[in-house]
């Protein structure tokens, strides 16, 4: 099975601008998934970004990059310009890394690929328990939930599922959440039937661009981690979060 990882990477982060040129001790922040994709069993890496900035730091620890235009309305559509510009086939399969998912699992990334070759479904990503009661009410802890087959039913950034139970203990209630892993595997094919296709409303107002294709009624089939995925990083305190890690 052979598959490629693109990495988008833009530097205007809505909530922590600037963050992948972040250093996290030696390193800065983008380089952590960019390693992490190349420990995988990926072809080739690439990082498909909007900024000058980003582009000459990931030349430095010699990544290959794609540099595309600065708009782009999701990350998913960002690797499609790239990969037209690198004319990808159409049957490539394509892992797009989050750049601010730092511990994401090589394995994990091979995963992903491997269930979408022999599967029919249009995207495939993975979910993980939640393991933090804070994590419950956070906005940048994106929440699924799955029918019986594994296939999205939603993913948002609210409390899904609602829990009227409220005497429940938080563990039972934690076992019943998961936390979407922003990380997706597509056929370049199926690229050119997600960009043509307008945001959604959902999409709009979650700020989640698999809502787009869940939306139009494309299957997005959600398994399971094989291995921990660590954490985003969204805010300043996952930022200091992660220097914490990696300094101990």
């Amino acid at each position: 099975m052979n598959f490629k990882v693109y990495i988008p990477a833009r530097f205007d982060s809505t909530r922590l601008p600037g963050k992948l040129l972040q250093n996290v001790g030696d390193w800065p922040l983008i380089r952590y998934s960019y390693e992490r994709a190349a420990q995988s069993s990926a072809e080739q890496v690439v990082i498909a970004t909007d900024d000058k900035r980003i582009a000459s730091a990931s030349q430095q620890f010699g990544a290959r990059v794609s540099i595309t235009v600065g708009r782009h309305d999701s990350g998913t559509d960002r690797i499609h310009e790239a990969a037209c510009a690198l004319e990808e086939c159409d049957d490539t399969i394509i892992v797009n890394v989050q750049a601010d998912e730092p511990l994401i699992s090589s394995r994990v990334i091979d995963q992903v690929a491997k269930e979408l070759s022999r599967s029919d479904a249009d995207i495939v990503t993975v979910c993980e328990p939640l393991s933090r009661a804070e994590d419950l009410k956070d906005e940048n802890v994106v929440k699924v939930v799955r029918d019986d087959m594994l296939n999205a039913l939603y993913f948002s950034r609210s409390l899904i599922p609602f829990n009227r139970d409220r005497r429940r203990d938080t563990q039972t209630v934690l076992s019943a959440y998961k936390r979407h892993v922003g990380i997706y595997a597509y056929r370049v094919s199926y690229l050119k039937t997600f960009v043509v296709a307008p945001q959604s409303d959902y999409e709009r107002l979650e700020q989640l661009e698999q809502l787009r294709g869940l939306s139009r009624g494309h299957t997005i089939r959600v398994v399971d981690a094989v291995e921990p995925c660590g954490i985003g990083i969204d805010t300043l305190e996952d930022l200091q979060r992660f220097r914490l890690m990696v300094s101990t």
